[in-house]
């Protein structure tokens, strides 16, 4: 044996105890002298001297590339693992393990066409004969997440049925008829493209960084958000600089100022199939400028117009997830999100009509006006929806003013939104403003609907829970709120329609995600001697 066959093999073997060690770090150094010896001894070998050892010495160059890829992508560092892969592939085209390993890279970058193409190529190694469940599995999962980027179509069902539990759920990214445009509202939102009903998905994305922790009481809250959010940043970070397309996605976001001046994205540079770019490792950050980026468009998990399905309930977390950072405010939404797992799902939560701005609620929007304003002022921003500014003209009433007060000072409610619902006719208050108006008072009416003796006073003076339900449904989308009310009115005295309602309800809530006996059991909705 030579010296440099020698020192090859010295270089195989403790690269490979090292990946075995899962040391990825050392082991992409090892393999990369080996690389370069192989290809050394390449260059230097006659093609015609021995064409035994030129073979070997592809066979030794061609696992020594997929090895490192392997590493790599255990790093999370897949362009540069898709590049040996691709290395290895042009010296054997079916190699086996390269194209498990390129496949389930392709997999994580939400590439299923492609990744799908490396599994079914697997099939035809001999080296798979004995791993075809394996491939198999692969090809399955490929198939479904294909579908479910395609079509839109998730069923979280089985997972809520089962209480929550097993495997972390595995969906694919997908992105509805939507499309980024300037907004009357901010800067740039998120906009339909065609009619889209309650319920219906508007897109499914994963975070590009995420933190989540326990919050003890006031002060230690207080330190622990703290600390998460340097964890965040930290990982906000080290995605940026893995990944220069993760840092193109986050430069395209508003840091707060000149939003006039920011480009409109064409959305094809959203969707999972583009082509990496390379990595960016070299290049130097702009910290200032991303955290200005992570302070204007984090999420946290758990908020107004939002619900953490499974056990991430039990934590306070906080992530970045690029196209819903685009959702702008109003006061009457029509969209919610879903988090699972370290996805969102962004869902109509009521009938979205072509052209029209997808939107969240920041802060609680079933409030009175004043409070809104103050709200929405703490955020840097004040509001003027269509919502805000119909009420601007009615709030202006002094009466209005006064019911507002009594509330605040423990009037009977009843009363209160009765004097409501006769100042509107009084006032000429119609159609989407009486919707408007219930919902600033939302919490009167739910009071009201809730108790046995208010109802018995003034329940055949005031409209009944179902017509204020609908009105303010209209105008707000489906909310956890109103879902309640309705849910305890089904339970009391439903049949059919009320069951009807409360489902229409829940899916405007929870999304078609969650199909009908799933549903029931979210909602806590038993099967009772009628049928519903």
């Amino acid at each position: 044996m030579s010296g440099a066959e020698e020192q090859m093999q010295q270089l195989r073997s403790k690269a490979t105890e090292l990946l075995l060690r899962e040391e990825w770090r050392d082991s992409i150094q090892l393999y990369s002298e080996l690389i370069d010896l192989c290809q050394s001894q390449i260059s230097n070998t006659h093609q015609h001297s021995d064409p035994g050892h030129l073979s070997k010495l592809h066979k030794s160059l061609c696992v020594a590339f997929s090895n490192r890829a392997e590493a790599r992508s255990k790093l999370q560092h897949f362009t540069q693992a898709l590049n040996d892969c691709d290395q290895a592939l042009q010296i054997e085209a079916t190699h086996f393990r390269t194209l498990i390993c390129k496949g389930k890279i392709l997999l994580c970058l939400n590439r299923y066409f492609n990744a799908l193409d490396c599994f079914k190529a697997a099939l035809f190694d001999p080296q798979g004969n004995g791993n075809l469940d394996i491939v198999n599995g692969y090809l399955e999962k490929c198939k479904k997440l294909e579908f479910q980027s395609r079509t839109g179509s998730f069923d979280l069902s089985d997972w809520v049925l089962n209480g929550f539990r097993g495997k972390p759920l595995e969906l694919a990214e997908y992105i509805g008829p939507v499309k980024v445009n300037r907004s009357e509202i901010s800067g740039r939102g998120l906009f339909a493209t065609k009619n889209i009903d309650a319920g219906t998905l508007v897109l499914v994305t994963k975070a590009i960084a995420i933190e989540r922790g326990i919050l003890g009481g006031q002060d230690s809250a207080e330190n622990a958000q703290l600390f998460m959010w340097k964890n965040f940043i930290n990982k906000v970070k080290e995605a940026v600089t893995r990944c220069q397309r993760t840092q193109l996605l986050i430069d395209m976001l508003s840091t707060g100022e000149n939003e006039a001046g920011l480009e409109v994205p064409d959305m094809s540079i959203f969707r999972p199939e583009i082509e990496e770019n390379g990595c960016s490792n070299d290049q130097k950050l702009d910290m200032d400028k991303i955290l200005s980026i992570l302070d204007v468009n984090s999420l946290v998990e758990e908020a107004v117009s939002a619900k953490v399905l499974g056990k991430n309930s039990d934590f306070y977390g906080v992530g970045l997830w690029i196209l819903v950072s685009f959702i702008n405010h109003s006061c009457n939404p029509n969209a919610r999100r879903l988090h699972v797992g370290d996805y969102v799902i962004v869902h109509a939560s009521r009938d979205v009509k072509a052209g029209e701005e997808i939107t969240f609620m920041y802060f609680d929007a079933l409030s009175p006006l004043e409070k809104r304003v103050e709200m929405s002022l703490s955020w840097g921003f004040n509001c003027r929806c269509s919502r805000c500014k119909i009420e601007e003209a009615v709030c202006s009433k002094q009466e209005l003013r006064e019911i507002e007060i009594g509330l605040e000072k423990g009037v009977d409610v009843g009363g209160a939104v009765y004097r409501l619902e006769e100042g509107m006719k009084r006032w000429a208050v119609r159609g989407k403003g009486k919707g408007y108006l219930r919902a600033s008072f939302w919490a009167a009416y739910a009071e009201v609907y809730g108790s046995d003796r208010s109802m018995k006073r003034w329940g055949r003076r005031i409209p009944p829970m179902e017509a204020v339900v609908d009105s303010v449904v209209e105008v707000m989308g489906s909310d956890e709120r109103l879902l309640k009310v309705v849910v305890e009115g089904l339970k009391k005295s439903g049949g059919v329609v009320e069951f009807e309602r409360a489902m229409k309800l829940g899916r405007g809530f929870y999304s078609k995600v969650i199909r009908k006996q799933a549903l029931r059991t979210l909602l806590e909705i038993g099967i009772n001697d009628k049928g519903y």
